[in-house]
């Protein structure tokens, strides 16, 4: 059986949560109520025009029984310096004349057992998140407040990265912002085409196309913005027309910079859009050919994206007339990192017999799961330098887990390859660590053979 004071502790709580509109509703419901009771109606103080407000508690189903933290915790009496803060706050509202309580008053008193909060585990879901974090944002519950920032952190992907922004912005989560905007930045391509993409607001679609270190196409940017434009266009219950679709963008337009597309990107994407007018595109087009170039309201500097990184794990190479041949064979190394970053591609050797023309397949996997291939070409010169060979998408990898580089080679037989390989490389802030692969076949490991780069963004 549920006491007396639980039950009252469960309607104060319901009371709390409800919308501030229903809590005044009901108070001015209860005002008119009890001044018709005094006046003597004779309608028995009953009012016709408003009706009464009902509610309903519900007693939510758990495993076990909910404890307060009081009940937990031994009571004890407060630390002097938490008493301390509290009376010295009290008095400098009183000097102030000032009867406001603190706005964080939760945050003068050092322990959850001095808030009288209840205290079980929290248990975070991805569906539930963000309203967890706006009801402890609002009734200011610092620990579950930070508790769901972490959840969130972990969670972080170009799926969700931009609508994560756009609330870490509305919460003042300035930490989760940063994190957001290092996903934006390196899996830009992927965050754009992200369905999240099109439910964020104007403001946070404003700062994204302003980003300088964006990195990607510009007429992926482009389409981008017309698909948030698309579904801004329901959202205001306007008629999806070409006009409309520039309406809703407004000056965003502008941020997006046109004049930086490659003329196929523009010519077979922007232009034919509908959404430039016929003296943009004319004006457009004369910036990419004429000599004299007319004014653009676009910005026509291109973005510097982000600088890749190089994690070079030999200290030296070399070649043999025996070394280093492929036939289909893997070559394979194990790493993992100690922050976020994003693999770009691997930097791969090529020819020792002159200049010469590779086949690559690369693939990253972690336990087994493919998260990023790709098969691609690249030109050797016959030095002893690497080649960059890329995936179509940086691949997110999570820090203190092991991750699988692979590489399937055709072409010139005998290649350069590495020597006096490192269990352990510093790149930066970035701490990278090697171990051997099961999945190589042919020969590479810690100690030499290929794959002597990773190159990603931090």
């Amino acid at each position: 059986m549920v006491d007396d004071k639980e039950k009252n502790m469960k309607c104060l709580t319901f009371f709390l949560m409800l919308p501030e509109t229903v809590k005044n509703r009901s108070k001015k419901s209860s005002k008119k109520t009890n001044s018709s009771s005094s006046s003597g109606n004779s309608s028995g103080g009953s009012n016709s025009k408003l009706p009464p407000v009902c509610y309903e508690i519900i007693t939510l189903k758990t495993k076990k029984k909910k404890k307060m933290a009081a009940d937990i915790f031994p009571r004890k009496k407060p630390a002097s310096s938490s008493s301390t803060t509290v009376q010295q706050y009290h008095q400098q509202n009183l000097s102030n004349n000032n009867l406001i309580p603190a706005p964080n008053w939760q945050g003068l008193y050092p322990t959850i057992r001095e808030r009288y909060i209840y205290c079980d585990e929290i248990d975070l879901a991805a569906d539930t998140v963000l309203a967890t974090l706006y009801a402890a944002k609002k009734y200011i519950v610092p620990h579950l407040a930070r508790a769901c920032v972490n959840f969130l952190e972990t969670s972080l992907s170009a799926k969700n990265a931009c609508v994560l922004l756009s609330q870490s912005c509305l919460f003042e989560e300035p930490d989760l912002t940063q994190r957001c905007w290092e996903v934006i930045d390196a899996q830009a391509e992927l965050a754009l085409k992200s369905e999240g993409f099109c439910d964020i607001d104007f403001q946070t679609l404003e700062s994204i196309l302003r980003r300088e270190t964006l990195n990607a196409k510009e007429i992926v940017v482009f389409e981008a913005a017309l698909n948030w434009a698309e579904v801004e266009c329901q959202r205001q219950d306007l008629a999806l027309s070409i006009e409309n679709k520039r309406k809703v963008l407004g000056k965003a337009l502008y941020l997006i910079r046109i004049p930086t597309m490659a003329l196929d990107d523009f010519a077979n994407g922007a232009a034919q859009s509908g959404v430039l007018t016929l003296n943009e595109t004319n004006d457009i087009f004369l910036w990419y050919t004429a000599a004299k170039k007319p004014e653009l309201q676009f910005v026509s500097k291109a973005r510097k994206g982000l600088v890749p990184q190089r994690c070079h794990r030999f200290q030296s190479c070399a070649y043999r007339s025996n070394q280093w041949r492929y036939r289909g064979r893997c070559d394979s190394i194990q790493f993992a990192v100690d922050k976020r970053v994003f693999i770009a591609g691997f930097g791969l050797y090529g020819s020792s017999c002159g200049s010469a023309e590779y086949s690559a397949k690369i693939e990253l996997k972690r336990q087994g799961v493919v998260l990023g291939q790709n098969l691609s070409k690249y030109f050797s010169d016959g030095s002893s330098n690497t080649f960059p060979v890329w995936f179509e998408y940086p691949v997110q990898i999570e820090p203190d887990t092991f991750y699988t580089a692979s590489v399937i080679l055709d072409g010139n037989e005998l290649s350069y390859f590495g020597q006096e390989g490192m269990t352990e490389v510093q790149c930066g802030k970035v701490t990278v660590q090697f171990q051997c692969s099961s999945d190589s076949t042919n020969g590479t490991g810690v100690q030499g053979g290929q794959i002597p780069e990773l190159i990603f963004y931090a």
